[in-house]
């Protein structure tokens, strides 16, 4: 047996999986001195535990939710569908499922709503004058615009995919 198998069976991972933990771990006390180091260490363990009670508590729920519902929406018959796998392909002509065109462009846009919402929702209008010298009247517009571009592209793509895959049944 070599070194590489019995570390894999006495670690359970290959090697490189210790080495980015390490690296990510060393990543993290760097960033804890400098948090510590600024003084701002209050308000960030305020931030990251609200942050991480607010998604546990509050948005998990609520999109798995707001998920489950699409899938109701989505599929002709109520009853989950059997994940694919790479052994067992769609068959040709059969419809492409509407749920990722939406899980897609809605995760990328709350994506992008979650890290700018002080600016998009003007809650950081004195601040980012004070910094900048602009408005931030433009950002809930350009996310809008970001939004509608997302779900539009989403569509085109469905739509196409369902015509190739129309075509394929013939």
């Amino acid at each position: 047996m070599n070194s590489h198998s019995r570390w894999a069976r006495t670690y359970g991972a290959p090697p490189w999986h210790l080495l980015a933990l390490v690296l990510c771990f060393l990543l993290a006390a760097y960033t804890a001195t400098r948090v510590v180091g600024a003084g701002i260490w209050p308000g960030f363990l305020v931030w990251f535990v609200g942050a991480v009670i607010f998604h546990d508590l509050v948005l998990f729920p609520l999109y798995s939710a707001a998920d489950l519902a699409a899938q109701a929406a989505t599929t002709h018959t109520h009853t989950r569908r059997r994940r694919r796998t790479a052994a067992r392909p769609r068959p040709p002509g059969r419809p492409v499922a509407a749920i990722n065109h939406l899980r897609v462009p809605t995760a990328f846009s709350g994506l992008l709503l979650l890290v700018w919402f002080p600016l998009i929702l003007r809650g950081a209008e004195p601040n980012y004058r004070a910094a900048a010298g602009l408005s931030t009247i433009p950002y809930l517009n350009r996310w809008i615009l970001i939004t509608l571009v997302l779900f539009a592209a989403s569509a085109l793509l469905y739509v196409l995919r369902r015509l190739a895959a129309g075509r394929v049944g013939r």
